[in-house]
């Protein structure tokens, strides 16, 4: 018998998804909770004021997690593209939804020239989705299966920031007439938001450009971007995401083609930005948050990154050269999406666990 993705979902989150473990770290004993299970290939969760959550899964589901108990899918969604890396991506609970309702999903949308990443909005009324409009989808669309990019971010003045992946097209994250390995910034009504650096290139909706495939976005407490992203072979890279700045790709990389051969002219090339930090080996970074401290005074500031390749939490610290610590546990594995709770704890999905931790103090 075929038991239903909900009632699957709602066994599991009732029963819970297994026992707690405690992790040594830095800023001492710390206890990882299984919050819910049963999930297929989770991609994003976002916080509800009432206490609930919600979460992606990239086949293209939305479910809605209670704080009393209680998970229920969510339908209305757009057309999903899936397939590849396309999928449902992120969902972002706006400041104002306590007033509006409203949430923000990315996702991938078949189009004219092969599939694109693309923005909607609707309202969230109970496990539905009503008034759905795609707001914003990237022109034409691109052919291939990968780097979609897709993370999405709420700036302190209200725009939204979404990430563009160069879908393995390489040159065209330099040319500001196409929208290939950008970041953009809207309006909550998907038009180009005003102050962008380049209004008169592409629909005027770019911030940033160079980009492979920023698969991490946050602000800090100061309102600084900050964005990680998938390099090739070494060099994926976190960089603090300016107006109108040129991240490099593909001029510039610290890592090489799959292939071995290198990448442009080097890892520097004049009017091209520098990450703060990078890796090499590569770790598939996805999921980025920087920490409030609350809950963790030492850890103030410092930017927890997911590990998509190597099965854990990087917890990097810009006051100390970005030193690394590796936040891992049995429970961690392939790490999707990071996010601080409104209580300071961290919660982190995992894909090939397909489930949802909290780490919370000893």
């Amino acid at each position: 018998m075929r038991i239903p993705g909900a009632f699957l979902i709602l066994l599991c989150y009732l029963a819970g998804p297994g026992a707690s473990e405690t992790l040594q770290t830095s800023a001492g004993t710390v206890r990882i909770d299984p919050v819910a299970s049963g999930l297929t290939e989770p991609w994003s969760l976002a916080f509800l004021p009432d206490g609930g959550y919600l979460v992606t899964e990239r086949a293209g589901r939305l479910w809605r997690f209670g704080k009393a108990g209680g998970v229920e899918e969510v339908s209305g969604l757009p057309e999903v593209r899936t397939g590849g890396q396309a999928g449902l991506f992120d969902v972002l609970v706006p400041r104002d939804f306590a007033e509006t309702g409203e949430v923000l999903l990315s996702f991938a949308r078949t189009q004219r020239l092969g599939t694109g990443t693309a923005l909607a909005s609707g309202r969230l009324d109970g496990a539905r989705l009503s008034d759905v409009k795609v707001i914003w989808e990237m022109p034409g669309g691109s052919s291939g299966g990968r780097h979609f990019g897709g993370r999405l971010a709420e700036a302190p003045d209200g725009s939204i920031f979404l990430t563009l992946g160069e879908r393995g097209a390489f040159d065209p994250a330099q040319d500001l007439d196409l929208l290939h390995g950008k970041i953009v910034r809207l309006t909550r009504d998907g038009t180009a938001a005003p102050g962008n650096p380049f209004p008169d290139r592409a629909g005027g909706e770019i911030w940033s450009y160079g980009h492979r495939n920023p698969q991490g976005l946050a602000f800090d407490a100061e309102g600084q971007l900050w964005a990680s992203e998938h390099g090739a072979r070494g060099g994926d890279e976190v960089n603090l995401i300016r107006a109108g700045a040129n991240y490099g790709w593909p001029i510039i990389a610290y890592g090489r083609h799959y292939n071995g051969s290198k990448i442009g002219v080097g890892t520097e090339a004049p009017d091209m930005e520098q990450p703060v930090h990078y890796w090499d080996p590569s770790i598939a970074p996805s999921g980025h948050m920087v920490y409030s401290g609350k809950l963790w005074p030492d850890w103030t500031g410092d930017h927890f990154v997911g590990s998509l390749k190597f099965d854990y939490i990087a917890r990097l610290d810009p006051e100390d050269g970005w030193a690394e610590e590796e936040v891992r546990s049995g429970e961690t594995g392939r790490v999707r999406d990071v996010r601080e709770a409104p209580d300071g704890s961290i919660w982190f999905l995992s894909v090939d666990r397909g489930a949802l931790f909290r780490i919370r103090p000893e």
